[in-house]
């Protein structure tokens, strides 16, 4: 289970403002995507939208999707792009992995949320940015790292809260100013060749599953029996046997088996919606009484058990299992593969080269209530349907690529 949950009192952590940092640190950031992230070029599209935006001086919420760790520096070059610094509410475990980060994070514009509990510090910091204009401020919707760049997850409606909340008082100012979000489709493109790049992981792997490596396999097969043999062993932990039924049953069922005791004993069986508010839901429960340190060990050991039953579920909720395409894309098998290292060692090794391309979406207004009657948020809906609409169309602009190289 990676570090995301801190076990000791949170404090928050405000961004510097001052632009000199940005600018310095804009020179060593490509440098930084090649070496750990293996990003080596980059593309944008769009960037007038958001440009007019910048102009008209309105409060701006950059909500790009999130399908790979390195999205927020790779933002860092959009920023470059238009000469523009921003502001980034990051997740607090990122601000404690060590001194260069808890340095680094606030002169890049980094301000840090409390995802365990009402952060009331964070929210009036993004809506003072946004109320100020000061520089747009990149909120990542979706709440987590997906690693999967052609499907996007359920939003979090904190996004459309924030922006209310902002929008509500420049209305009132003199004079009034308006609140938009700017959806921002992150599309990456994996310019090596899976079939060289891939295999050492997936030998790997099959090793540490006490298999012989299946090099007589296709690719696609390799990377299906792997999953399916790492869910067999979940579901003999869990459930005392392998399962039955089609994958997406499969991994509902395991899903609930890990939350719904759980969702019992801390929510008194309230259930979220979806499986990242029902995890979100158990942590914000669980995250206090281990932080308040008056538990004997076997107490802590437990809680601390109760949390990676929840970590595993949202992994679980990220394994969509009707991803693959036909055939699949090298992104989408590439994706897979990072998955499973990342839930198997907590690490993942660097594949490389990268091409990211950036869209700009249409700016999205923002008023400062809610429309009453709606069938869920509008904003929500709206940037969810806008940047489903956009990583389609990147998605099929590879596909055209990939064609006319075969």
């Amino acid at each position: 289970m990676q570090d995301i949950v801190i076990a000791k009192p949170y404090r928050f952590v405000p961004p510097h403002h001052r632009g000199f940092w940005p600018r310095v640190l804009r020179w060593y950031l490509p440098r930084y995507l090649r070496k750990h992230h293996g990003l080596q070029s980059t593309e944008f599209l769009g960037l007038d939208r958001l440009r007019a935006s910048l102009a008209a001086g309105h409060g701006i919420i950059l909500a790009p999707n999130h399908c790979r760790p390195g999205d927020p520096m790779a933002l860092g070059l959009l920023a470059s792009a238009l000469s523009q610094p921003l502001y980034i509410m990051a997740s607090w475990h990122l601000f404690v992995q060590g001194r260069l980060y808890a340095w680094l994070l606030p002169r890049m514009g980094a301000f840090s949320v409390y995802r365990e509990g009402l952060d009331r510090e964070a929210l009036k910091c993004a809506v003072d940015i946004l109320t100020a204009a000061r520089r747009p401020l990149v909120i990542f919707p979706e709440g987590m790292v997906s690693r999967t760049n052609d499907r996007l997850n359920n939003l979090m409606e904190g996004t459309a809260f924030l922006a209310r909340k902002a929008a509500k008082e420049r209305a009132a100012a003199s004079p009034p100013g308006k609140v938009v979000v700017h959806p921002i489709a992150i599309r990456y493109f994996f310019g090596g060749d899976v079939d060289e790049a891939l295999p050492p992981a997936l030998e790997e792997i099959e090793r540490r599953l006490s298999w012989q490596p299946q090099t007589g396999k296709s690719l696609v097969d390799r990377i299906n029996k792997v999953g399916n043999a790492l869910l067999t062993l979940k579901e003999i932990e869990y459930c005392e046997k392998p399962e039955t039924g089609t994958l997406a049953e499969r991994l509902a069922a395991l899903i609930d088996r890990l939350l719904v005791p759980l969702e019992q004993q801390w929510l008194k069986g309230k259930r979220e919606s979806d499986v990242v508010s029902r995890v979100k839901a158990l942590r914000t429960a669980i995250v206090p009484d281990i932080i308040a340190g008056e538990n004997s060990e076997e107490e802590r050991a437990r809680l601390w058990r109760h949390l990676a039953d929840v970590y595993l579920a949202q992994q679980l909720s990220l394994y969509p299992p009707d991803y693959f395409s036909s055939p699949p894309t090298p992104e989408q098998l590439l994706e897979t593969v990072e998955r499973y290292e990342e839930d198997l060692t907590d690490r993942v090794r660097v594949y490389r080269p990268f091409h990211v391309v950036m869209e700009v979406g249409d700016a999205i207004e923002v008023g400062p209530t809610r429309p009453r009657g709606a069938d869920g948020d509008p904003v929500m809906v709206r940037l969810h349907d806008d940047l489903t609409a956009m990583l389609a169309r990147l998605k099929e602009r590879g596909d055209v690529a990939a064609g006319a190289r075969a």
